[in-house]
């Protein structure tokens, strides 16, 4: 009987060799792609973090300098700050702190090129959107009417689509197109919440081009080519 058992471990000990042998390369190196995925992944995760607390001291440093009332240091701050830590959303936080100060200090040209970056590069849509409706109103501005409405015709997600509508309703105003701005005004004024104080703003808008706001919230079907 011990003579029986002892055969069979022995087919089974030979069976586990010819296994090993077959497939015991495949296998550690399966596992080896599997521990260094592991190992990345938790090395990007504690990089993110560290980047993260980097740059919150980092963002700091800009706020102090924005209160210093610098602008050319502050500039100069964030740039440092963009170089280092651009992904972060206390780079985009600075950014929109110091694109403020440079257009209040009478630096319209730094603000746009801020906020343009901060457009191109932003990683939260938040901000970006921020920042694009801040450079539409620069654009607009500086008369540059056709780019401030290419700049809200996309990249806008739907929670900032009725303040971009609203813009682009002023911007067709300028441009003397009562018909576009009637009707991205009305979509602006049924996307507004009823008690916001942008839907009341958009109906008094209306109220000037001859349109109630109690059935604004229907927008015509007038085209943005008529006028």
């Amino acid at each position: 009987m011990a003579n029986h058992l002892d055969l069979e471990e022995q087919e089974q000990l030979d069976q586990l060799k010819h296994f090993w042998k077959q497939y015991g390369n495949l296998i550690t190196w399966a596992l080896i792609v599997v521990l260094g995925a592991v190992a990345a992944w938790n090395g990007y995760h504690l990089w993110q973090r560290n980047q993260s607390v980097q740059a919150a001291a980092m963002y700091d440093e800009v706020e102090k300098v924005v209160r210093g009332g610098d602008p050319q240091k502050a500039e100069r701050a964030f740039f440092d700050m963009r170089d280092r830590f651009s992904s972060t959303v206390y780079t985009q936080q600075a950014g929109l702190m110091v694109a403020k100060m440079a257009y209040e200090s009478g630096k319209p040209d730094s603000a746009k090129a801020i906020l343009s970056w901060l457009v191109e590069n932003g990683g939260d849509k938040g901000y970006s959107s921020v920042a694009r409706l801040r450079l539409s109103a620069l654009l607009i501005e500086l008369k540059s009417y056709d780019d401030a409405l290419k700049l809200l015709g996309s990249g806008i997600p739907s929670e900032f689509s009725a303040l971009a509508d609203d813009r682009r309703g002023d911007i067709y105003i300028l441009q003397g197109k009562k018909g576009e701005a009637k009707t991205v005004y009305q979509k602006a004024y049924a996307a507004f919440d009823e008690q916001s104080e942008y839907r009341r703003l958009v109906g008094v808008k209306l109220n000037a081009l001859g349109v109630d706001p109690a059935i604004a919230s229907k927008p015509t079907t007038i085209t943005e080519g008529a006028k």
